[in-house]
């Protein structure tokens, strides 16, 4: 992911029709491209590398049998 670089200068104010054409995540784009896409920037947004995820606590979950 050292491909890509988050600039954030690059948002600006745009109308609908301005954002439509510049919307990157369309249909042409492969799904498996617009996941990876959108978790880069989860992952920049929360401060955490790609290569080392953080992992889920699993203590606070619990789970039993629900009786009838």
């Amino acid at each position: 992911m050292s491909d890509y670089k988050f600039d954030r200068s690059s948002f600006k104010m745009q109308t609908f029709e301005e954002a439509d054409r510049a919307n990157v995540f369309d249909k042409s784009v492969s799904y498996t491209e617009r996941l990876r896409q959108a978790y880069y920037l989860i992952s920049q947004a929360y401060g955490f590398s790609m290569s080392d995820q953080p992992k889920m606590d699993k203590s606070c979950f619990s789970s039993r049998k629900i009786s009838n």
